[in-house]
């Protein structure tokens, strides 16, 4: 047994520093005579003050029967238990220490006490990391069933590929409608397989372009036993086994251009169907490939079928040379605008028309020829100049009847007239609306009526009185 007799007082406080964070000398009664600290950290708990107190009034209320506990001193040194005590600090809070008494002479104690706050911290460090695991280990199984449900929900073929051997690993339902593969042979077979043997280079050269840049990559390529050429895009992402690919496999779409497009040659189609004038297609040696409706008007057909396929020329009264003309220009990519000829109908009947024509190089070289006929705008014309009189004409007449002053004089009034009747007429004989679109005031309309005959005194005073 070791002998500390030849220890002074320092040294002997030194070595409880050091064994212990605090030290008390209890007496027989339970009262603290000396307090040793061997920490700075313990400054906090203030132990100094409790000279001169019953150790058991340092405690919190649930430690005073431990304290009572170790004040007993145990006849056998072997039996000796640390006891877990909690003091209330000055500001507030509580300090766990772990205490151990051992008897001295006089029947005087000797506590030897450790500060538990730094293992009460590991333990609550423990607690929250234990914790924060728990916490991101559920919210990693709410993001993998999310994935499984995105993954096998997806209409696109979605398939998992090892970056080594190029084997498949994971497929989805989508990858396995795709492939004609509703049961799990798709897995584990050769990625580059799947596909056509004129595409698996490309494929191949896609999977390594993606790997080596880590961006994702964008191919065409036909699967076997599929129409038409796909879309297939891959990139990388890393996970316990290593690298692997994630590709997927959609069908190709047109573009906006040329859905665009297809949609303007829709429009562009039923407007010419309905265009009010002839509208022929003919390709490069002037045979008939389509016609509107205005078009078999024109010529006297009740089917497309009676002019499709048969030359232009047979219905041109001068056949030949006027289809060299056309075919001259058209030809040399100069649009043909208002050539006067002739057309033989399906009765026989010869018609006046206007042929213009424009050459299209797209989709393949064609002529599109528009026919009017120039009965329908003679007539237009004619009622257009009968509609429209001529109001000098009589006027005209005079010159050299009368003397000019006279024929100037006359032709103010009868244009003044000429107004005021196509304003009445416009206004349907609301005078006062009349008088306002001529810039007049209501009187001075109804002295202008009066004068040219239109309009009675009589009129003029119930109109005032109204």
């Amino acid at each position: 047994m070791m002998n500390f007799s030849d220890l002074d007082d320092v040294n002997f406080n030194k070595l409880l520093g050091l064994v212990s964070d605090v030290s008390l000398v209890i007496s027989d009664k339970g009262f603290i005579e000396d307090v040793s600290t061997g920490q700075d950290t313990m400054a906090t708990l203030a132990c100094h003050n409790w000279l001169g107190k019953r150790w058991i009034d340092t405690v919190t209320t649930e430690s005073k029967r431990k304290i009572q506990d170790l004040l007993v001193i145990q006849p056998e040194p072997q039996s000796l238990l640390w006891r877990h005590v909690n003091h209330p600090l000055p500001s507030g809070g509580e300090a766990a220490i772990q205490y151990i008494t051992v008897a001295l002479k006089d029947n005087k104690l000797l506590a030897l006490g450790r500060n538990l706050e730094r293992l009460a911290e590991l333990q609550r460090r423990l607690v929250e990391t234990q914790q924060s695991m728990e916490r991101d280990f559920l919210r990693l199984r709410h993001i993998e069933a999310r994935y499984r449900v995105l993954f096998e929900t997806s209409p696109e073929a979605v398939l998992v590929v090892d970056t080594h051997s190029y084997r498949l690993i994971e497929t989805n339902a989508g990858a396995q409608s795709l492939f004609k593969d509703a049961g799990k042979r798709l897995v584990g077979r050769d990625f580059r397989e799947c596909f056509k043997p004129e595409s698996q280079g490309e494929v191949q050269s896609l999977l390594k372009t993606a790997l080596a840049t880590g961006r994702i990559e964008m191919c065409s390529a036909t699967i076997l036993g599929g129409p038409s050429p796909m879309t297939v895009s891959a990139n990388v992402f890393r996970q316990e086994g290593g690298a692997q690919f994630l590709v997927r496999l959609t069908q190709r779409e047109p573009s906006a251009a040329s859905q665009l497009n297809t949609d303007a040659t829709v429009v562009l189609s039923e407007a010419m169907e309905h265009f009010p004038d002839g509208w022929l297609l003919t390709d490069l040696s002037g045979t008939v490939k389509s016609v509107n409706e205005e078009g078999m008007a024109l010529l006297g057909l009740t089917a497309a079928s009676q002019v499709v396929g048969q030359p232009l020329e047979r219905w041109l009264i001068r056949g030949a040379v006027d289809w060299g003309v056309l075919n001259t220009s058209l030809k040399q990519q100069k649009p043909v605008r208002n050539f006067a000829t002739e057309v033989r109908t399906l009765s026989g009947m010869t018609l006046p028309v206007e042929i213009s024509g424009v050459f299209l190089a797209k989709p393949e070289p064609l002529f599109v020829m528009f026919v009017r006929d120039l009965n329908r705008r003679s007539q237009s014309s004619v009622q257009a100049s009968a509609a429209v009189p001529n109001p000098f004409f009589e006027l005209s007449q005079l010159v050299g009847r009368r003397p000019i002053k006279d024929i100037v004089g006359d032709t103010v009034d009868t244009i003044e007239r000429m107004c005021i009747e196509a304003a009445l007429e416009l206004t349907h004989n609301n005078r006062a609306s009349a008088a306002e679109m001529l810039g007049l005031s209501r009187q001075s309309l109804y002295v202008k009526l009066r004068r040219f005959g239109v309009l009675s005194e009589n009129d003029a005073d119930a109109d005032a009185s109204a």
